[in-house]
């Protein structure tokens, strides 16, 4: 087919009957970019197809061409002013518009000519562009609580359709209430461009509860991301409503610390001069909310206030106790007594609230006080008594000792294991610590430790003899003694060889007297009964039993 005249074609197009699709397909394309306009979308084979021509309107019902394609020849571009060298068509026959601008916002038409039949697309082409930036500007320098204040407005640049902006804090949207929240919108356009800028005003009135609140603001168009601004934190100011006297101090506070008063106000900008009224006393401080009291002492406790220089009735106020604890412990140190004299021990305390006192000997807890009627060598050692009233503690001692001239309460003897030694206790009390010495050579067995002013001192010794053995004790204040006789063990065997003899003898005898007894008797019976044969005949079996128990007897006794 031979390339057809401009006016050829004009001809063909006016004699064929022109057919116009119904429905208007709408092509959003985004600003700046490549913008593809669909021709017929595939409802024409592209091998029927004779002629593609796209057109614009240009406005009150002025068409304007662009190009045209007929079939196995080339494009032929016929766009002047501002398309001029931004069409092209694609191989499905779309139009593809370059660097899209809002001026192309209009109808855009496709007009296919295949065989007898005359087809026209139009496509409404709508151009989006999101804004350029959002930022908070104008900002407020500070907000007062409870002032209607403007913080600031928000700014959305060149976009299309024009943004919508919406405040939040903390995240959370801001609606205009009319009461403390007031937000108006306006929308600016470019005359150049055609691009919009909105601006959105926030006035707002601040609560105490906005202190280090996050101000955005954020739009989210219908082409792009969410657009979000930075966050804005604003200076809100309020005068002062409370004031707290605040006191920094050891726990306890004791006699000899030092106290620091601090006033603390919650306005912003907080105060930084305050009043300090220090028993009875006005002190001003500047430039520092606290004043120092070193070394308190009990005159120091009491009511304590500060206030603000520029509104004296606000003030705060608190009281103050310094904590003591003394004690007196009478006597004190190291005291010696003589065993039965009688120790008074007096506790004096002086606290600013409730104590506790508790007492030890030689570090092991008494049950009560220690009273001391009269004086033992066990009430000896060191006592010591802690006074408690809350964390404070006070300990005071004294160390007892119990002297007296020692007295030896028991001198005993006992009998050795080995049953030839004897061995011979001698238990004293006194002190200091007496010395024990015997009036016998003898093995020292054992010594026990001086406990309470006892000892116990033991000797083993084996006696030849019987003899009487003294034991002494003594120290720097007397000496005492006791005897105890002690029996030779020989000496005790010889005896218990003289016992068994005299009992052998004795028994010798008495086999005598009973044999004598029983000859007389037999002799007054014989005489009584000589006639009789049988009495004769038992007499004499009683004799022979008779003497053979008198020969047994015998036997023994020899033994």
């Amino acid at each position: 087919m031979h390339l057809l005249s401009a006016s050829c074609v004009c001809a063909l197009l006016i004699t064929v009957l022109v057919r116009q699709v119904s429905g208007l397909e709408t092509v959003i394309g985004l600003h700046g970019e490549t913008l593809e306009i669909p021709c017929n979308n595939g409802a024409i084979k592209a091998e029927d197809i004779l002629i593609t021509k796209w057109k614009y309107d240009k406005g009150e019902g002025l068409p304007g061409d662009l190009l045209v394609k007929q079939k196995n020849q080339n494009v032929s571009i016929s766009a002047t002013d501002e398309y001029k060298g931004r069409v092209s068509m694609a191989a499905n026959s779309s139009l593809l518009l370059s660097e899209a601008k809002l001026t192309d916002q209009r109808t855009f038409t496709c007009m296919v000519v295949a065989g007898a039949d005359i087809t026209e697309y139009p496509v409404n082409v709508v151009i989006y562009k999101a804004p350029s930036n959002l930022e908070i500007s104008d900002k407020a320098e500070e907000i007062e609580i409870g002032k209607r204040t403007k913080l600031g407005k928000c700014v959305a640049q060149d976009a299309n359709p024009a943004a919508e902006i919406t405040w939040l804090k903390n995240n959370k949207p801001l609606v205009a209430d009319g009461k403390g929240i007031f937000i108006k919108a306006s929308v600016l356009v470019d005359p150049v461009t055609g691009l919009t800028t909105t601006t959105s005003e926030l006035e707002y009135s601040a609560e105490k509860e906005d202190m280090d609140a996050q101000f955005t603001c954020s739009t989210q168009h219908a082409v792009g991301a969410e657009l979000v601004s930075s966050p804005v934190i604003f200076t809100i100011t309020y005068s002062t409503e409370n004031i707290v006297l605040q006191v920094i101090a050891q726990d306890p506070l004791v006699e000899g610390a030092n106290m620091t008063l601090k006033c603390v106000a919650d306005g912003n900008p907080a105060p930084t001069s305050f009043n300090f009224h220090i028993q009875g006393e006005v002190v001003k401080v500047e430039d520092t909310d606290s004043y120092t009291i070193t070394k308190v002492s009990r005159d120091t406790t009491g009511e304590y206030k500060c206030s603000l220089i520029d509104n004296p009735t606000m003030e705060a106020s608190k009281d103050i106790t310094v904590k003591y604890l003394d004690i007196n412990l009478n006597p004190s140190g190291n005291i010696v007594k003589s065993a039965g004299e009688t120790l008074d021990i007096t506790l004096q305390i002086d606290a600013s609230g409730e104590s506790k006192v508790s007492w030890t000997k030689d570090n092991l807890k008494l049950d009560k006080e220690p009273k001391f009627t009269k004086v033992t060598y066990a009430d000896s050692g060191r006592y010591e008594c802690e006074v408690t009233m809350g964390l404070l503690s006070r300990k005071a001692s004294f160390e007892l000792v119990v002297e007296g001239a020692p007295v030896i309460r028991q001198l005993s003897k006992q009998r050795g294991e080995d049953g030839k030694h004897e061995v011979l206790i001698c238990e004293a009390e006194g002190s200091p610590k007496p010395s024990v010495s015997w009036s016998i050579n003898g093995t020292s067995l054992d010594e026990s430790p001086f406990v309470n002013g006892k000892i116990t001192h033991k000797i083993a010794v084996v006696p030849t003899a019987n003899l009487t053995v003294s034991c002494t004790v003594s120290n720097d204040f007397g000496v005492d003694t006791k005897n105890i006789s002690v029996s030779s063990h020989q000496l005790e065997d010889s005896d218990q060889t003289k016992l068994v003899v005299g009992v052998v003898v004795g028994l010798l005898v008495a086999t005598l007297v009973i044999g004598l007894a029983y000859w007389v008797y037999m002799k007054k019976s014989k005489q009584g009964s000589w006639k009789t044969g049988e009495k004769e005949n038992g007499s004499s079996e009683e004799e022979k039993k008779l003497e053979e128990k008198v020969e047994e007897n015998s036997q023994k006794a020899e033994v």
